[in-house]
């Protein structure tokens, strides 16, 4: 990861601390696919604020968040065998799989798939579940 400065006066971006620029070198386990990918980003954080370290070490961390929120996704709600493809659907159907995902996590339960399972066959369970009742 690289950082920079020297276009906060170009960008004319409200807060623009500083700008960086990740370079992602891929390769399959089986080492037969590899390319280069470069992503962008910006931040409000100056350099004395974030270092290109912090900000590699945050950016490493929101992907996981990613990751973990699209396994839990796949694996309780099946979302990569849905049959929702037109429209807005899609969409709005992760994003229901998100609110019911976070609402879930806020009880703290030991096993969310469990709970799901559960609450499928008890619908009238799910108000209090989620109200705390």
């Amino acid at each position: 990861m690289r950082t920079t400065t020297a276009l906060n006066d170009y960008l004319a971006w409200p807060h623009l601390g500083q700008v960086f620029r990740i370079d992602r070198h891929v390769t399959a386990l089986d080492g037969s696919h590899a390319y280069h990918e470069v992503a962008f980003g910006l931040t409000d954080l100056a350099p004395d604020q974030a270092s290109a370290a912090q900000l590699g070490t945050w950016v490493r961390g929101h992907w996981r968040i990613e990751v973990q929120l699209h396994w839990e996704r796949d694996w309780i709600y099946d979302e990569d065998r849905s049959q929702i493809r037109t429209g807005h659907g899609p969409r709005v159907m992760a994003s229901l799989r998100n609110t019911a995902l976070s609402l879930l996590h806020r009880l703290s339960l030991p096993n969310l798939q469990r709970a799901v399972n559960y609450l499928n066959r008890h619908s009238d369970h799910v108000a209090a579940a989620l109200l705390g009742a």
